[in-house]
């Protein structure tokens, strides 16, 4: 009992970030496909059922490395905010499906599939899947938090998006 109370007193005092598991980077060498995670609070989201803005590209010599990926802004400004919270901006789930995560699993995730919910970002990986996971938001992001712990610490997808051609900078 005393060793499970250390171990549950030693994983609050460590923090979330260090539990992180290995963010979702395609092609382009960028987390969010090189798109600006800081961009999208600034964007009009649409209701539930419409689609929503595109997101807005970064550039390749704007940059943050925050979980182990470089992330690409549109602005100095907009690296500086997220350097000031990378938690706040960075898309949940290592930047992977959210409703692959209710189902189970890491796959990847399109950046111009995205909504905000209580002031986080979670994106999808297709128009069909977005259609499942606005069947209930509430509901798949509860199954989400609860499936997450466990599939964290797997390995990033190495999958690509399907039907995403991306306008974002490519690097390396």
């Amino acid at each position: 009992m005393k060793r499970f109370a250390l171990a549950a007193i030693a994983a609050l005092t460590i923090g979330s970030s260090a539990f992180a598991g290995e963010q979702y980077i395609d092609g382009t060498g960028f987390a969010v496909s090189g798109y600006d995670v800081v961009a999208y609070r600034s964007l009009t989201q649409v209701p539930v059922g419409e689609v929503q803005p595109a997101a807005v590209p970064g550039r390749a010599d704007i940059v943050a490395e925050y979980n182990g990926a470089r992330f690409a802004f549109a602005s100095e400004e907009n690296r500086d905010m997220f350097l000031k919270n990378p938690e706040y901006y960075a898309p949940q789930y290592d930047g992977h499906c959210a409703y692959g995560v209710s189902k189970g699993g890491k796959v990847p995730a399109n950046p111009n599939l995205w909504r905000i919910v209580d002031d986080k970002l979670y994106l999808n990986i297709t128009k069909n899947v977005v259609g499942f996971w606005e069947e209930d938001i509430p509901g798949n992001i509860n199954i989400a938090e609860g499936n997450w712990p466990g599939i964290e610490p797997d390995e990033a997808s190495e999958r690509v998006i399907p039907n995403f051609e991306s306008s974002a900078p490519e690097g390396h």
